[in-house]
């Protein structure tokens, strides 16, 4: 039984925590974080240090569970500064979750509850796919990319890398979302999204340019 620690102990790290306990085969031994708030527990699960404690425990399988919309590129930053190969990461589909035969999940990546992958879709590395997300058929999703919980892509729709899809938005068949942009919450999105801008609203229109890969 694999050992694994979430990096991460904001609200994508517990929720994947609680995932976690659904899921036959892991043994979660806690979270690591940047600025470790060491002895503290949270749901039950102990933050065990930081990416030094994370170091001293080479046998231990690893999930980057950070993003938020005011900071979406953290999880490749850490990604690229922990420079694990691929094969120290796990990959978490919670139990409620549906995969199709035909669809794939990179490593890394998380899947949570009552989302869905109908056909042929794929998601890359270290992708953040919150509960309730429908992604269809030939739907691609970029490496680093989040989907926030309620959102429903259409067929065929391409999602770049390092995006960020905001909750309850829709996204109609064939369109593309840039690299690094950020849809907003409850967008309806009808065209493509160029590469690093802000969309908002029905239907979604531009708002700013996206700040956060300045950092990546």
């Amino acid at each position: 039984m694999p050992d694994l620690v979430i990096f991460g102990a904001g609200g994508l790290g517990r929720e994947t925590a609680q995932a976690v306990t659904g899921l036959p085969g892991w043994r979660l031994l806690g979270f690591a974080e940047d600025e470790p708030r060491r002895g503290l527990v949270l749901d039950g699960v102990p933050i065990l240090g930081g990416p030094k404690e994370l170091a001293d425990l080479p046998g231990a399988r690893v999930v980057v569970c950070t993003g938020s919309p005011s900071d979406y590129g953290s999880r490749e930053r850490i990604v690229r500064r922990l420079g694990l190969p691929p094969a120290r990461y796990a990959t978490i589909v919670h139990p409620a979750a549906w995969v199709s035969p035909s669809s794939r999940v990179g490593p890394g990546s998380v899947v949570l509850a009552q989302t869905v992958l109908t056909a042929s879709a794929l998601v890359g590395a270290h992708v953040a796919i919150m509960p309730h997300v429908t992604v269809t058929h030939d739907d691609v999703i970029g490496d680093y990319a989040t989907i926030a919980s309620g959102v429903r892509l259409g067929g065929s729709v391409r999602v770049g890398e390092g995006a960020y899809v905001g909750a309850g938005a829709l996204v109609r068949e064939g369109t593309t979302i840039g690299e690094g942009a950020l849809v907003g919450m409850g967008a309806v999105v009808l065209g493509d999204v160029p590469a690093g801008e802000v969309w908002v609203g029905s239907p979604a229109r531009y708002l700013s340019p996206a700040p956060h890969r300045k950092e990546v």
